[in-house]
């Protein structure tokens, strides 16, 4: 028997005694199950968390969350990253409103359908929310049926991955899709690690994984190298004026699009804005394939004369309107100094 056919049986008992509680596994309806699957999405479960209570205490359901505020949805999305999956997720919500008249579609191909809803996603949600023997496989899978079956081709080629895709719906229990999906992203979230030595020990596929047989386990799965990082210098400008700052709202289009930001162009850049400068040091964000190095300036203005778009913004406001993306999280602590300063 392959070592993929064994797992099922001991993988769920593993699950059943070690599995982490979650709060959309302890109520997998399928709008919980989706925004808790897009949230994960380029974010650790320990970090999702909170964004996730708080995001459902504010949008509860799918109409709710067609009809929000995009400024709104934005804010609550703050700090989470990859700013599309919330575009995505309130798309997806209006096609349900207007195509599916507000019921979350069940069949596998519909859900496939919704906005920003890959195959691994809808398999999630196919399997958790509605029981269906739906694979969901995603770097975790990946990884863990790489070295349970000592699997040394790239799992960036997509011919491989629908192979994996179709050999883990092979050995789905049909009675618990659902759970058996869930064990094993459980499985490589917590024993089957990346970058680094897995916890052979402590895996219930220890006996059979052909991987640790080898010696190789840690070496898998293999992956294609990936592209150098385009590295950026900008210029970012902090521009005070009594208790407010300036900031400008992102072009629709593009990285970080529709946000709020402090007025940054790559270096040298002149700011527009006459006033005191002094540095205010230095910071850095990384992106899928670009790297922002960013040396800060506080301008103490002049004048109260901004150009066209740009706005001044309280305290207050940037904690409860504006949604400034986590690139410029370093230099927020001089900006919230010098306004505290001027508010006495």
């Amino acid at each position: 028997m392959s070592p993929l056919a064994q797992l099922p049986p001991v993988l769920l008992e593993w699950y059943d005694r070690c599995a982490r509680t979650l709060p959309w596994r302890s109520d997998p309806t399928p709008y919980h199950v989706w925004v808790s699957e897009i949230m994960l999405q380029q974010t650790r479960v320990a970090a999702a968390m909170e964004y996730y209570l708080r995001f459902l205490q504010a949008l509860p359901d799918v109409q709710a969350l067609a009809s929000c505020p995009e400024d709104r949805l934005m804010k609550l999305w703050q700090g989470l990253g990859y700013y599309s999956r919330a575009r995505s997720l309130q798309k997806a919500a209006k096609q349900i409103v207007e195509e599916f008249a507000g019921e979350f579609p069940q069949e596998l191909e519909a859900i496939r359908s919704l906005a920003g809803v890959g195959d691994y996603t809808a398999g999630a949600i196919a399997s958790i929310a509605f029981g269906q023997a739906a694979p969901a496989v995603d770097g975790n899978v990946l990884r863990v049926v790489s070295r349970l079956t000592d699997d040394h081709r790239s799992v960036g080629e997509p011919k491989v991955k629908r192979e994996i895709t179709a050999a883990v719906q092979k050995v789905i229990p049909l009675d618990r899709a659902g759970d058996f999906n869930q064990a094993l992203m459980e499985l490589g979230a917590l024993i089957c690690l990346p970058n680094g030595d897995p916890l052979c020990s402590q895996c219930p596929a220890r006996d059979f994984c052909l991987g640790r047989q080898a010696g190789t386990a840690r070496a898998l799965p293999v992956k294609p190298a990936k592209k150098p990082r385009k590295i950026q210098r900008r210029n970012v400008y902090l521009i005070v004026y009594h208790d407010r700052v300036a900031i400008r709202r992102r072009p629709s289009r593009g990285l970080l699009a529709g946000l709020w930001e402090f007025p940054n162009e790559p270096a040298p850049w002149p700011c527009p804005v006459e006033g005191q400068r002094e540095p205010a040091g230095e910071g850095k964000h990384v992106f899928t394939h670009i790297e922002w190095r960013m040396e800060a300036f506080l301008v103490k203005a002049f004048h109260s004369r901004l150009p066209e778009g740009w706005v001044w913004a309280g305290r207050e406001e940037l904690e409860s309107v504006y949604t400034i993306p986590s690139a410029f999280g370093a230099f927020l602590p001089t900006v919230e100094r010098e306004l505290n300063r001027a508010q006495g």
